[in-house]
């Protein structure tokens, strides 16, 4: 056999649109898979990006070094709600509406909890179980990673 066949063809405007979402989100880090091909484009961080952490906790904003901590000890539980992708999560359809679900609410398997935007395509993430929510743990427009816990419903 000669090197010529099974060569990978790399989808150049993929790769761009990838570094692209990793630019707009503060991500260090994208893997796309697709069948047998994979893809994954990374960069260093050099800085620590504390910003968007400190978005996500306003109540400890005045105190910066409390962040580390909250991220060290976060006490998820095991039935929490979990990113199936990294993306931008948006817990509205659209700006100005009202929230899919608030702490408190009650909801059935199967209703939308919030939406996950990865490579402009908005991916619904859906209740598996129903309850009520208890926590939610990402603020509308904030980037999550994979398997980034989003909220616990009980």
């Amino acid at each position: 056999m000669n090197g010529k066949t099974g060569g990978m063809q790399v989808d150049t405007k993929l790769v761009r649109e990838l570094a692209e979402l990793l630019n707009d989100t503060g991500l260090s880090e994208i893997e796309v898979e697709d069948g047998d091909r994979k893809i994954k484009v990374a960069r260093t961080i050099n800085a620590v990006a504390s910003a968007p952490v400190a978005v996500a906790a306003p109540a400890v904003a005045a105190a910066a070094p409390a962040t580390p901590a909250e991220a060290a000890a976060p006490a998820v539980p095991a039935n929490a709600v979990k990113s199936p992708m990294v993306g931008t999560a948006y817990l509205t359809p659209e700006p100005g509406a009202p929230a899919f679900v608030s702490v408190g609410d009650k909801v059935s398997a199967g209703d939308t909890l919030l939406i996950v935007e990865a490579m402009k395509v908005m991916n619904p993430i859906t209740a598996a179980n129903g309850g009520t929510v208890k926590a939610i743990f990402v603020e509308s427009g904030q980037p999550v990673e994979f398997d980034q816990p989003l909220m616990v419903i009980e």
